[in-house]
């Protein structure tokens, strides 16, 4: 099967993102609102499609009361082809909005996420992740008849073949989980009480409103302040409340004109977090290089003074040039450090500290301090 990959006209009419919030909603038909975004400007797509549940009369409980379940029109569809043809111009249409660096989040459950499964990689996406969201209040199984369906599964994809150059904060994400790799199973509840947005009636005002939680962790996992975040099926407004709060720029696509003015009124109620809260997660590799020849120059260490580990084993002298001796060997403070302990390699950052008043200090925290002031922006 060949896929065409051809964007909209150079005749569509383009959509600007200025706004006065950060944060659109166009009311229409997805594939047609994303032909007007410009081509290549998106940095994170997070889709809930319709999942073409497929059901058969009304759900009811044991005490025969019926269950408000998903029998809206927007999920329904006449066949699977016609199901898999509508995913297949929804995701074209993403692919073509997409940074080469943009990844994209789709959500189902087992009535639809295999299907898209399958298409993404036709089309070309390189699946990174499935992820479980593992509801800690699900839906019982009314009939008694199937195991109680307590999971929905997310696909993580890159736009292109290989995925490099996406974004993951890996370091950020394993330091709010104690210092562990964050698993691919997310155990996160529902949306329920005050979270569920209600109608005029106090009836739920969306049938499958997803939980802030969830998309918290899929913007904090994949995207930076100040990314454009597009939904192409905004609903209820959850993706652009969160991005909103997290600094990231929104633009959401809404076929009913309902859900989406509770959707931009949501979403202007929300105030954004404190930017230093925001502030990216900067790694060891991105951080500027400082060399400790510069703590030398800078008076944070003399020359003359002496280096030495945590438990004052060893002992090396620093030199005006900023290089360390260790008797008669002279060299940098890795290859000194892992002379001095009989090892291959050392970090020398960790190993040496310097006496001072309060005791020993890490060299590395002098680092620091340097670093602090360049990300400083002067006055």
């Amino acid at each position: 099967m060949v896929v065409s990959r051809r964007g909209a006209s150079v005749r569509a009419p383009r959509f600007s993102f200025e706004s006065a919030n950060g944060s659109q909603i166009l009311v229409g038909d997805c594939v047609a609102a994303m032909a007007k975004l410009p081509a290549e400007s998106v940095d994170l797509v997070f889709a809930d499609p319709p999942y073409n549940l497929q059901l058969q009369g009304d759900l009811k409980r044991p005490d025969d009361s019926r269950v408000d379940a998903v029998d809206d029109d927007w999920d329904k569809f006449s066949s699977f082809a016609a199901y898999d043809d509508f995913t297949r111009a929804w995701l074209l249409a993403c692919r073509r909005v997409m940074k080469p660096s943009a990844t994209l989040w789709v959500i189902g459950s087992y009535h639809n996420i295999f299907r898209v499964g399958a298409i993404l990689q036709d089309l070309g996406f390189w699946i990174l992740n499935d992820v479980v969201w593992r509801k800690s209040n699900p839906m019982p199984n009314f009939r008694g008849r199937r195991f109680t369906n307590a999971h929905e599964t997310l696909i993580w994809a890159a736009r292109e073949a290989g995925g490099k150059g996406y974004t993951f904060n890996y370091e950020a994400l394993k330091a709010g989980n104690e210092d562990i790799q964050v698993r691919s199973d997310w155990t996160i509840p529902l949306c329920t009480g005050e979270e569920r947005i209600k109608d005029s009636n106090g009836k739920k005002l969306h049938p499958t409103q997803k939980p802030e939680a969830l998309l918290a962790r899929v913007m904090l996992s994949a995207s930076r302040p100040d990314d454009l975040v597009l939904d192409p099926f905004c609903g209820s407004g959850t993706t652009g409340a969160v991005a909103k709060r997290l600094g990231r720029r929104f633009v959401g696509l809404e076929r009913d004109r309902n859900y989406a003015a509770a959707a931009e009124k949501r979403i202007a109620a929300v105030e954004p977090l404190p930017a230093p809260s925001l502030a990216p997660f900067m790694t060891a590799r991105e951080a500027p290089r400082v060399a400790f020849a510069t703590l030398v120059e800078r008076g944070l260490v003399s020359a003359g003074a002496q280096l030495t580990d945590l438990k004052r084993r060893h002992k090396a002298l620093v030199r005006a040039d900023g290089a360390v001796a260790l008797g008669e060997k002279v060299g940098s403070i890795h290859r000194i450090g892992a002379l001095a302990q009989g090892l291959e390699a050392c970090n020398g950052w960790a190993f040496w500290h310097v006496e001072t008043p309060q005791g020993l200090v890490s060299i590395d925290a002098l680092r620091a301090e340097i670093r602090a002031e360049m990300a400083t922006p002067a006055a």
